[in-house]
């Protein structure tokens, strides 16, 4: 008997060391990764997507172009670029675009309508944190669509100074979030909920952990028989503390504004669109 538990024994620590030591073995439980590379497939991803608005994007894209100083034959860098939908317009506009996303579905769509369009887009599907960003240096980049919050301080400011590192100098990088503490906390909900569209319905219960600084939320997606529900934290920062990792990066901030018509950002307002240069 002693052998046989010894044995055991021998077998799960050689399993765990070459998990550990093998760099060709990723561990892909949700125990160890981030929530958000679970979320973005299948029903969460379709709602997604069909929640944004075509028209607005495409404003989006515009502002982009502005802020960002672009021209024809920029190169661009996309963080957490989903599907698309700000990287092809402003494709479509004669930048070079790499798009960096951590969901399969939406890199091989968004591959699908590279080839199909003939477009400058280059699609990494990977971790934004374990990037090593093979296209650099960029003249420009952007991280929008309220994915800015997926990263506790730590990892944000890692994520924030990568991008820094791959930036020519005097180049800019905009973030959209809606999850600023000054935007949350004056109307913070427990529970919400709202139609996608006539046959997707999304539900959250949300709890603020005040001792890790983030909403902790159950989302619900429910279309048909068909229910699927995922446990998700976004980090909240205040306005100073996001300023503050892009000055630690060496960034300077040319402007914080609560819309596309670049309206200065106030407390209560609903988005933050912040905008620094690279020194």
């Amino acid at each position: 008997m002693f052998f046989l538990v010894a044995f055991w024994f021998l077998e799960v620590f050689m399993f765990f060391r070459l998990l550990l030591y093998n760099k060709n073995i990723h561990i892909l439980t949700t125990a160890i990764l981030a929530w958000y590379h679970q979320y973005f497939k299948g029903l969460p991803q379709r709602a997604w997507k069909l929640h944004q608005d075509e028209d607005f994007t495409l404003h989006e894209a515009d502002f982009l172009w502005d802020v960002l100083e672009l021209e024809a034959g920029s190169r661009v860098l996309d963080v957490l670029a989903g599907y698309g939908r700000h990287a092809v317009p402003l494709a479509k506009d004669g930048c070079e675009l790499t798009c960096i996303d951590i969901s399969q579905e939406y890199c091989e769509e968004l591959e699908a309508l590279r080839i199909a369009s003939k477009l400058p887009i280059t699609v990494r599907c990977e971790d934004v944190l374990e990037s090593n960003f093979a296209d650099a240096p960029f003249d420009a980049a952007y991280c929008f669509g309220n994915s800015f919050s997926f990263f506790p301080g730590k990892d944000l400011q890692k994520m924030v100074a990568m991008v820094a590192g791959k930036l020519k100098p005097g180049g800019c990088f905009a973030i959209h979030t809606q999850n600023l503490a000054e935007s949350v906390f004056t109307n913070f909900q427990t529970r919400n909920w709202m139609p996608v569209n006539d046959t997707i319905t999304y539900l959250a219960e949300n709890e603020y952990n005040a001792l890790e600084g983030c909403i902790e939320a159950e989302q619900t997606f429910l279309s048909g028989d068909e229910k699927i529900t995922h446990q998700v934290k976004q980090y909240i920062f205040t306005l100073a503390e996001i300023r503050a990792i892009f000055e630690n990066c060496g960034f300077t901030i040319l402007g914080a504004y609560s819309s596309i018509e670049a309206d200065q950002y106030l407390l209560g307002d609903e988005a933050l669109y912040l905008v620094a240069r690279k020194k």
